[in-house]
């Protein structure tokens, strides 16, 4: 996964656990806040629900700042938090990182994709830095050995990683993170030989070589508004937009799992829940490493 490089890095990585080192073993619990404040999911959901109506992008936003970082998905956990922080008795209570646990489910759900119980019981990270960032977010050209190294030093399979690459069936990216495979892929040939020809020409015509920086275009070129194993129907097709995304199909070691999952969404969801549940555990910070931030954009 990758290629989510936007805003509030650092300050976002701080806050979540994502493919980061971990820092404690955290004794996570579906029910962590029953006594302290037992609406907490159904706050988040109307907070996540409301945002959700105002724009899509509040779907691969939040996935995104789950994964690495996203600055409108961070905007949603800033509301959310509000609204948890307006009712009284849980003022204080409920982690930033609880909350963007929560709120990744409830825009998974939105969009189409499977619920699933959220374990909780995070803190917050109480410092970050830029260099604790670098080397730890895969690259968009990563083949399949960087990919699997990568994910397995957290304690996430080669099935994980494939799951959780799903992200990309939803949200939008910038031509520069994928140019190279259309216009400069290698002495051999210019375009990547494992893009669908037509796609890479619709590619080029969306992105031509001197495309405004700020031109974005959808992930997923069928359903780029819905969480769905149409992901893995289109890396058959040769359609997946980075070279980490097609590498899924084009290597025979996970081929047999893309089809799999492009054959049956139930059997997808089932693995995505299992990934992402274990994706939640991964930097978990408790103790006296982490404390619950008053204001999710700020250090206490």
């Amino acid at each position: 996964m990758a290629h989510f490089i936007t805003f509030l890095l650092v300050l976002s990585l701080s806050l979540t656990f994502s493919l980061l080192p971990e820092t404690a073993s955290a004794q996570l619990r579906q029910n962590y806040y029953a006594k302290t404040c037992p609406n907490v999911e159904s706050i988040v959901r109307n907070a996540v629900t409301q945002k959700f109506r105002q724009t899509f992008v509040t779907v691969p936003a939040t996935i995104r700042l789950f994964f690495h970082d996203s600055g409108d998905g961070f905007d949603t956990v800033i509301k959310a938090k509000q609204a948890v922080d307006a009712v009284p008795s849980c003022r204080n209570k409920v982690s930033c990182a609880d909350i963007l646990a929560m709120a990744t489910r409830d825009v998974i759900a939105l969009s189409g994709g499977p619920s699933y119980t959220v374990e909780l019981g995070r803190l917050d990270g109480l410092s970050s830095t830029a260099a604790s960032v670098n080397g730890k977010l895969p690259h968009p050209d990563f083949n399949l050995n960087q990919l699997n190294s990568m994910f397995a030093a957290h304690g996430l399979t080669q099935t994980d990683m494939i799951a959780l690459s799903a992200a990309h069936t939803v949200g939008f990216s910038h031509c520069s993170k994928f140019s190279n495979r259309i216009y400069n892929f290698n002495r051999q040939s210019a375009v990547d030989p494992t893009l669908n020809r037509a796609y890479a020409t619709q590619l080029q015509q969306m992105c031509p070589k001197n495309v405004d920086p700020r031109i974005a275009i959808n992930m997923d070129p069928n359903t780029p508004r819905a969480f769905d194993n149409v992901y893995y129907k289109n890396l058959q097709q040769g359609k997946g937009l980075f070279t980490s995304d097609q590498v899924l199909f084009a290597d025979k070691r996970s081929r047999p799992v893309v089809n799999a999952w492009a054959a049956n969404s139930n059997t997808f969801n089932s693995a995505f829940i299992t990934a992402i549940t274990k994706l939640g555990r991964v930097g978990v910070k408790t103790g006296r490493n982490g404390n619950i931030r008053r204001n999710c954009d700020a250090f206490n």
